[in-house]
């Protein structure tokens, strides 16, 4: 692989991380102008269903009908992964409606030691020493970064459950995604996940939903919200980790949350301490260590 290539890579898979790192802070000031958590994740993903199904067909018309049909197997499969997928946006979004996005987007990125828990449940192998320090990295740059240390702080409950079920489901789909149906094209792969999230997304605006629906949120923030949570990011990320790799990938995508907290500073006026920046830089730290390669002399 040519450096050229690692460097395209590493530009496609860090504008894509800065996209989903942007996505909460407008969830937020969406919530400010009166939306609801049912209107906005279902104007999400209407529009992101749309977008994918235009890419699908460009796809097709490009590729002359040469690429692999999806099975109906398939099919069910990546539906059912893609429910995890609904469930992350679902539960992020509740989270970051009781607490700031400075401290929910904290919280999401406690898929990096939920990711290690899971490989050792399902490979029934004990991490290695390189994760176990990556582990004890991230949780002490979680206390660091929610400001746990200082008891003024008053976070509120139900903001860090919701946070700590967007990682936990976040996790889950990040190991279905990297195990379904591969063969197929990530377009096809992308639409199918998200036709499953779409069914848990629109169950639940359909339960929760008791005042008449806004359609105002499509005009409003819709595009916006499908552009950089469900359209913008998949395509990005998907064309930039085969060229930089799993390992260097995941170290650029750690970009998400230094992007997601600079918003939240920017257009939220989130205060954000010297203490919490530093648990920020730990939890990215980790992530790096977690995914370096050092080599054995």
């Amino acid at each position: 692989m040519t450096k050229n290539n690692v460097l395209k890579g590493v530009f496609l898979v860090g504008l894509g991380a800065t996209s989903y790192g942007m996505l909460a802070t407008f969830v937020k000031m969406a919530y400010d102008e009166g939306f609801t958590t049912a209107e906005v994740t279902t104007s999400q993903f209407i529009y992101g269903i749309i977008g994918i199904l235009i890419l699908n067909l460009i796809q097709k018309v490009k590729n002359k009908n040469a690429s692999l049909k999806a099975s109906k197997q398939n099919i069910f499969h990546l539906m059912l992964a893609g429910t995890s997928l609904g469930m992350t946006s679902l539960f992020y979004y509740l989270a970051v409606k009781y607490i700031p996005v400075s401290i929910g987007i904290v919280l999401l990125m406690q898929t990096v030691w939920m990711g290690v828990l899971l490989e050792m449940i399902l490979e029934k192998k004990i991490p290695s020493t390189q994760k176990i320090i990556s582990v004890v990295i991230v949780l002490v740059g979680t206390v660091l970064a929610t400001n746990l240390i200082n008891n003024e702080i008053q976070l509120d409950w139900r903001g860090i459950m919701w946070g700590f079920l967007a990682a936990a489901s976040f996790t889950t789909t990040m190991f279905t995604a990297n195990r379904v149906a591969l063969g197929i094209s990530s377009a096809q792969r992308s639409l199918y996940m998200l036709l499953g999230g779409a069914v848990i997304v629109f169950s639940f605006a359909i339960v929760t939903q008791t005042t008449p629906f806004n359609f105002e949120i499509f005009l409003k923030w819709g595009i916006i919200l499908a552009l950089f949570g469900t359209i913008i990011p998949p395509m990005l990320l998907n064309a930039g980790f085969p060229l930089t790799g799993i390992g260097l990938g995941s170290i650029v995508s750690a970009l998400e949350l230094p992007v997601s907290v600079m918003m939240a500073y920017s257009l939220l006026d989130e205060n954000v301490n010297s203490i919490q920046w530093f648990g920020i830089v730990l939890i990215i730290l980790a992530i790096i260590i977690m995914n370096v390669k050092f080599s054995k002399k």
